[in-house]
């Protein structure tokens, strides 16, 4: 059983690592959450539309995964307005569960572009949850310039956040971003936000500046999918594994997350009885990274730091005139290289030019050898004939075909080709 007013197991119930759930602060939002959260995006049958339509399947997934995550002493639920059928199973399941209120915190998700919309928005993703209101209220997606000035706007999606926390429908406003570290940076600086959902992750830590600035400014900081977009770690290379022994990549990585003390909580995608268990396995008793761990840590940068072409991801050489996102290219190739991990470099490098701002960035392909990056390049590399070699190495037109056809299926894409189709 589960305390209902504190959240935690008791000492005679643990979850299945012996290890009881920890709780950290979600920074200036003073609110208590689990350091693992369960993520609504992945769902059995949960991308396919109508949002209102719930499968059996689906609502049989979801329940069972919400009595695991509850069991395991987790109190942080994470969806989005854009994660199709989630909002509507969550709020089912947690309906039909009679999960009292007190019991978890939601937080929930959307990219509204006018004041008007956000309200609307707003009072759609409530009734579909049921609830009268959320604890958390994301911005999804502040991932460039433009998207940064439209949410931000006086008048506009951010401020009317602010005025519907004021009415009650919403406790605290935060953004998730796939933004550069630069733009991450000037959303944190706006101090307009409680929370902020971005990547880092030991494959990246290139947003090391923004974790230390939003926690300097005691921001709530999640970290988004740990383990696909930090490394599809549960089918990584061998190499990784034997270097992580005897911890499993997904323990690694999320100790070194957590080792981060403005860290709060890591966002899971557990949607089947074994997630919980290599999930739960992170769990450390409150004390990252121990001596084992730091000595698991200098073996895994050992690789890296004896690569003589490795991309450092400083960004000096963007913009490229061909649109290539080099550094995450060669991000790709350090993993690969480094660390063996083609499963994942091909998974990632395959969307390029698929996402819009979601994954900016065109093949490596482009490149026309033109030049302008090398004379920016610090360490000197020979970014044409790497960008050349990457390409090689992990361009799989059937994983691209695959891509292109889920992008073209997707409901944005369907709104565009309405939208054209009318012009």
């Amino acid at each position: 059983m589960i305390c209902m007013e504190t959240g935690r197991i008791p000492a005679d119930n643990p979850p299945a690592t012996g290890t009881p759930m920890e709780y950290r602060r979600f920074g200036k939002t003073d609110e208590m959450i689990s350091v693992l959260t369960l993520g609504g995006m992945r769902f059995a049958h949960g991308w396919n539309p109508p949002r209102q339509h719930l499968p059996r399947a689906s609502v049989e997934n979801a329940m069972d995964t919400v009595r695991r995550a509850l069991a395991a002493g987790i109190n942080h639920i994470e969806t989005a307005h854009g994660y199709m059928k989630s909002e509507h199973l969550f709020g089912l399941v947690l309906d039909e569960l009679k999960v009292p209120r007190t019991r978890y915190k939601m937080m929930t998700k959307g990219a509204p572009m006018t004041a008007d919309e956000t309200r609307r928005l707003v009072e759609e993703q409530l009734e579909a949850l049921r609830l009268d209101h959320v604890d958390f209220y994301g911005w999804h997606g502040i991932n460039n310039e433009e998207r940064l000035a439209a949410s931000c706007k006086p008048g506009g999606p951010v401020e009317t956040l602010h005025r519907l926390r004021e009415e009650g429908l919403i406790r605290h406003v935060g953004f998730s971003t796939h933004a550069p570290l630069n733009i991450l940076m000037k959303a944190i600086e706006t101090d307009l936000f409680s929370f902020v959902n971005l990547h880092y992750y030991y494959f990246f830590q290139h947003n090391l500046p923004a974790v230390k600035l939003a926690g300097s400014k005691d921001m709530g900081i999640l970290i988004i999918s740990p383990n696909d977009k930090g490394g599809q770690l549960w089918d990584t290379s061998q190499k990784v594994k034997d270097l992580c022994a005897p911890l499993t990549p997904i323990q690694f990585n999320g100790r070194f997350c957590l080792s981060h003390p403005e860290v709060t909580t890591l966002t899971l995608g557990m949607h089947a009885p074994e997630h919980f268990t290599s999930n739960l396995a992170m769990l450390n008793g409150e004390t990252y990274f121990s001596p084992d761990d730091l000595e698991i840590k200098n073996r895994m940068d050992a690789p890296l730091g004896s690569l003589s072409t490795q991309c450092t991801y400083c960004t000096e050489c963007l913009p490229c005139p061909e649109g290539i996102n080099i550094p995450e290219v060669l991000r790709f190739r350090n993993m690969l290289v480094a660390w063996d991990m083609r499963r994942f470099g091909k998974y990632r490098y395959n969307m390029l030019g698929l996402m819009d701002h979601w994954f900016p960035g065109e093949y490596a392909s482009r490149c026309t050898e033109c030049g302008d990056c090398l004379p920016r390049c610090p360490e000197k590399l020979e970014i044409p004939r790497l960008l050349k070699e990457t390409h090689h190495r992990l361009f799989d037109p059937k994983a691209f075909w695959v891509n292109k056809a889920k992008s073209l299926a997707s409901p944005a894409w369907n709104r565009l080709k309405k939208w054209f189709g009318a012009q």
